[in-house]
């Protein structure tokens, strides 16, 4: 089976954040655990989102809705580390697009993970894929759009 690699074009990242590893993160190996990573990697999600002023589930039932998780990883992240995470937007198409991650761990500089994590719309009410709405598409001008 073929290596999953992940790279990201430097401008789509447009927020950051510091999360630190807590001892409850850690795994039977005495490093980050992959689960504790995607709980981290949901919580730079919701503050990037956050930030912009969007909302995962707004008051018409629509909200945002993770497709898929992809994640490669790079060195290992132990407690106590502050971990860095860059957050961008990209391939945006109709529904929704990429939410993009890269984790590094600033007192080395070392890269620890890189993540994709795809979304689109979803009305829970009715149970559906909605359409991207404009106010977010317009929220992230340079995201590039695939059909």
């Amino acid at each position: 089976m073929a290596r999953l690699s992940l790279n990201f074009p430097e401008d789509q990242y447009c927020y950051s954040t510091h999360l630190t590893v807590r001892v409850t993160d850690i795994n039977g190996a005495n490093h980050l655990g992959n689960d504790s990573m995607i709980s981290m990697i949901s919580e730079a999600r919701a503050r990037f989102l956050f930030e912009f002023g969007i909302s995962e589930s707004a008051e018409d039932g629509t909200g945002i809705i993770v497709t898929d998780l992809a994640t490669t990883y790079r060195a290992e992240a132990h407690a106590r580390d502050q971990l860095l995470f860059d957050v961008g937007v990209m391939d945006f198409n109709k529904y929704g697009g990429d939410i993009t991650f890269r984790i590094t761990r600033p007192a080395d500089s070392r890269l620890v993970a890189m993540a994709k994590s795809g979304f689109v719309f979803f009305n829970y009410r009715e149970s559906r894929v909605v359409p991207m709405p404009e106010s977010f598409r317009n929220t992230f001008p340079r995201a590039n759009w695939l059909e």
